[in-house]
């Protein structure tokens, strides 16, 4: 596979469709307005489109005449709830909503190479499956597609997606086999005691003592119960409980999150972690309502698809500019893509100076628009040559 050219107007209309998007952002579930932009990109294209999956889902066939498998190349559509602080002229035009993760420019890299596939779909081999999804931020929109067939629906045999990222240098392709992100489940706990004076706390059973307790306490799961080369987070996030200065309230409220590499790490965690919660309420008098939610699995890269991708960018953009990457302790719902069939996930770098090294899921993220053009070369390339030639 030789480099993909792209030429210059449609590299603009990428950049032009990835500041749309970035000006109109939608939450998860809610992207309506972008799965219309998509549908009628790819109908145009004469794809074979298929919308409403998972409530706003678009998948685009495109079936080529020579034999080969089916592969599905994936974009995120969702943004955040928070308000953008840019002050470019393509900034979030909806207080409190923002891409902030570049699933705007994910869906671009998309759109482009859906033309780059079309005009040249006479080349194509097999089936090329373009997976637009909703709700990857936190609602698992992957999950949901998957539980209504999409893989069976479609036939699909291998996935590939990328992530665009501020850490690395603009147009890099970095690439990990094994466990990439981290899985990522909920906890929501509640803290029952008895309200009453602050100055008369014998009088009362004080379920922010137990609070104070158990988040100082849960930090030993990590450092005193799992193996130390196994990497695990638990994060307190929010405590609400009070009203005032001199009330000791009847119960606290608190919510956390749970990362882990490894599935036993992340199994085990749900009873450790109530162990620590019984024993800091035991001490303290209070009872307790703890529930585990399980949300996003390990992202775990196939090991053959990886070094085929990793090679396979090599031929596109050059050696120098192919990196391997670090594990990540955020979370991706492509995990649930990659339980099912062989698949890569990998990293495309956008940081091209300091207005674009923010950190994601802040409101001064931001991409250097250059990546784009590296995103479509490399969809492109999967395209064209994986359905003949990957493991």
């Amino acid at each position: 596979m030789t480099a993909v050219a792209v030429p210059e107007k449609l590299r603009d209309e990428v950049i032009a469709t990835r500041r749309h998007l970035h000006m109109h952002p939608e939450l998860g579930f809610e992207e309506f307005e972008t799965s219309a932009l998509i549908e009628k990109r790819l109908r145009t294209l004469g794809y074979d489109v298929h919308t409403g999956i998972a409530t706003t889902g678009v998948v685009g066939i495109m079936r080529g005449a020579k034999p080969g498998r089916t592969i599905m190349l994936r974009a995120d559509m969702d943004g955040l709830p928070l308000s953008e602080e840019n002050g470019h002229e393509f900034r979030s035009r909806t207080d409190g909503k923002m891409h902030a993760c570049g699933h705007d420019g994910h869906v671009a890299i998309l759109l482009g190479a859906a033309a780059l596939i079309a005009d040249r779909k006479d080349e194509l081999a097999g089936t090329i499956c373009l997976l637009f999804q909703p709700a990857e931020e936190g609602k698992g929109g992957a999950k949901k597609m998957v539980e209504e067939g999409v893989i069976e629906h479609f036939g699909i045999e291998r996935a590939y997606g990328l992530h665009l990222s501020s850490k690395y240098p603009v147009g890099a392709l970095g690439f990990r086999d094994g466990p990439f992100y981290a899985s990522s489940d909920s906890i929501e706990i509640e803290i029952k005691g008895r309200g009453g004076h602050g100055a008369a706390p014998h009088e009362t059973v004080d379920p922010i003592l137990s609070a104070a307790n158990f988040i100082t306490s849960v930090q030993q799961v990590v450092s005193r119960a799992i193996d130390p080369t196994e990497p695990a987070v638990v994060t307190i996030g929010a405590i609400h409980g009070g009203t005032t200065h001199n009330i000791i309230p009847g119960s606290v409220k608190m919510m956390g999150t749970v990362r882990a590499f490894s599935t036993d790490v992340r199994e085990a965690m749900p009873q450790r972690i109530e162990n620590v919660l019984s024993s800091c309420c035991g001490m303290g008098g209070t009872s307790y309502i703890f529930d585990y939610l399980w949300r996003y699995p390990v992202t775990v890269n196939d090991p053959k698809q990886t070094e085929y991708a990793r090679a396979l960018a090599e031929t596109v953009v050059g050696g120098e500019r192919v990196i391997e990457c670090a594990k990540l302790m955020g979370a991706e719902d492509f995990s649930f893509f990659a339980e099912r069939m062989p698949a890569c996930f990998y990293t495309l770098g956008a940081q091209g100076g300091e207005s674009t090294s923010n950190p994601h899921h802040s409101g001064t993220f931001d991409i250097d628009e250059r990546a784009l053009e590296t995103g479509v070369q490399m969809m492109t390339a999967l395209a064209f040559d994986a359905p003949r030639n990957a493991p």
